[in-house]
């Protein structure tokens, strides 16, 4: 068993909804701030903005799950989630950290390099795994079509705005993880 499932739990999904919801809100707020410290050029701007929407629908996505959730408790309390609490108090001191130096000034590459980071983190995974509860395979597989394409115009950024190679590489892996994890559902079945 990986380390990271050993160290996660089974869980249910109620247990986890409203930290998932805090987590992309703070993430969104964020790309807001960058959204606003970037201002130009219009393309840079535009960027975060998008990368702020796309949290945003995470949110609505995971409120659609707290509804079906509010409709039917049988099915909150039958579906699992893998859950580390671990990463939920990393992501929380990683995402308070960035908020913090990002209110204080950071320059662009800067910005990128947190993006990848949070966008690396396991949180894309919780909620993927709770859309199971809409029971829509489409919903999963818009979920990570829309993470690639964000991973995507990340790449294309640090590309076109840095000289940064190993950021760009590490951009670009992101990439290539999230192609994979599609193919794997689509051969599973599950996208």
């Amino acid at each position: 068993m990986p380390a990271a499932r050993q160290r996660a739990r089974r869980t249910t999904i109620r247990e986890i909804l409203d930290t998932a919801i805090e987590l992309e809100k703070k993430t969104m707020a964020l790309y807001v701030l960058f959204a606003k410290a970037f201002a130009r050029p219009d393309e840079v701007r535009n960027f975060w903005f998008g990368m702020a929407r796309h949290e945003a629908a995470h949110c609505g996505a995971l409120a659609l799950v707290e509804t079906v959730l509010e409709s039917d408790p049988r099915v909150a309390a039958r579906t699992r989630v893998w859950f580390d609490p671990t990463t939920v108090t990393r992501l929380r001191s990683l995402l308070g950290a960035y908020g913090r130096e990002a209110r204080a000034g950071v320059n662009l590459e800067r910005a990128f390099e947190m993006a990848i980071d949070l966008e690396a983190s396991e949180l894309e995974d919780v909620v993927i795994d709770m859309l199971s509860v809409v029971k829509d395979a489409e919903w999963r597989r818009r979920a990570i079509q829309l993470l690639i394409h964000d991973l995507g115009d990340l790449s294309y950024m640090i590309e076109r705005h840095t000289r940064n190679e190993a950021l760009l590489a590490r951009a670009d892996a992101l990439v290539e993880q999230a192609a994979s994890r599609l193919a794997r559902r689509r051969r599973a079945g599950r996208a």
